[in-house]
């Protein structure tokens, strides 16, 4: 018979293997700066944000729940001209490319192909969200900005960590709350909403400012927070992706901007000027003083259609790995001017350094964005 002490020590035994030898639970989620396109990324140099949840699926276009076994999660997002709801939530795989297997993404496309891609899942999953839903237009969104993103744009997936009790906690929270449109493209636009939800994992981290972005919240600032907040706690495990836009159907999307980086490339310093000329030197001042800063790493990891799972996977220890990558803001670095660099995730490659429009498919953005 095991004594009173042996007792004691095998259940010490156990609540360490518990401890030490069981997952912590953790998933992962990802913040998607999407690059503006066509004529509307034009008038419109911010581009678009959405989240990515590993946990969190779509029961329903506007209906969460826990994933099971082999689901990859949902993107979910602020849109416009989608029958009322303020937010939707897409599967992954659809999201992206408008088909439900990754091994069904064609290597180019064309506008009919396109078409008949986004019909056939529309037909087959979002009848929910009515049958006469407007396509959209050049000026106001519709249901097709919901499936085939990478059809029409770049997307860079800023990967974090969540908790069980994070996702849960949004879960219940989107699902209780009302779910009808304000959306306004100036003050409660898309990366508003990747604002506030983004403010429950990271608590009053993100809000609105006047420099860079003249009160307005624009995909870019969303982004550059998270990187900074990142910098500063490396639990968060910051990782970086590319998912390129597959070719044929759009010329190539461009390099996100926010408000100042605008008014000294693009038709945004008008309007702005003329209601407060003030305040568009202030903002001209803000760009040239530290508005250049670099979000994406010289190389980020490429994800294909057939690569997704890298999404789920769990963030590189950072101690034991040699991988980081600078972010400059200006001329130097984020934080420092001595090549400060991110915690915890960001692969980088060694070699020349690119300008910071450039992205790993040697592209470069032209500065036009849009929702």
């Amino acid at each position: 018979m095991l004594s009173n002490c042996q007792i004691r020590n095998i259940s010490f035994a156990f609540i360490l293997l518990f401890a030490f030898g069981c997952p912590r639970g953790h998933a992962q989620a990802a913040l998607l700066m999407e690059q503006p396109y066509g004529f509307f990324g034009a008038l419109n140099p911010t581009g678009h944000n959405a989240i990515y949840f590993q946990r969190i699926c779509a029961e329903t276009p506007v209906q969460l729940r826990r994933c099971r076994a082999g689901e990859m999660g949902a993107v979910i997002a602020r849109y416009e001209g989608i029958d009322g709801y303020d937010w939707v939530a897409i599967p992954l795989v659809p999201y992206l490319y408008a088909v439900e297997n990754p091994s069904d993404v064609p290597a180019l496309v064309d506008h009919n192909v396109v078409v008949q891609l986004r019909n056939r899942y529309r037909e087959g999953y979002l009848e929910s969200l009515g049958s006469k839903l407007p396509p959209g237009n050049l000026v106001r969104g519709g249901w097709t900005q919901l499936l085939g993103s990478a059809y029409e744009r770049r997307i860079y997936a800023f990967r974090f960590e969540t908790t069980p009790e994070q996702d849960d906690a949004l879960i219940a929270r989107m699902n209780a709350g009302p779910n009808h449109t304000h959306f306004n493209l100036l003050f409660n636009n898309c990366a508003d909403f990747a604002r506030v939800v983004l403010n429950d994992y990271f608590p009053h981290t993100f809000r609105r400012n006047i420099f860079p972005d003249a009160g307005m919240t624009t995909p870019k600032q969303i982004t550059y927070k998270l990187v900074r907040y990142a910098r500063k706690h490396p639990a968060v495990g910051l990782t970086v992706f590319e998912i390129p836009q597959i070719p044929g159907y759009r010329h190539g999307s461009h390099s996100n901007k926010g408000i100042d980086e605008s008014i000294v490339t693009t038709v945004y310093a008008v309007p702005i000027a003329i209601v407060n000329p003030y305040l568009a030197g202030g903002m001209f001042v803000d760009y040239l003083v530290r508005g250049r800063y670099r979000l994406i790493p010289r190389h980020p990891e490429v994800l294909g259609p057939d690569d997704l799972s890298a999404l789920t996977e769990p963030a590189p220890n950072f101690e034991n790995s040699a991988s980081a990558v600078p972010l400059t803001e200006g001329t130097g670095s984020v934080g420092s001017g001595s090549g400060a660099k991110i915690p915890g995730a960001i692969p980088v490659d060694s070699g020349p350094a690119q300008p910071a429009t450039e992205t790993s498919s040697g592209v470069k953005g032209t500065g036009t964005a849009n929702e």
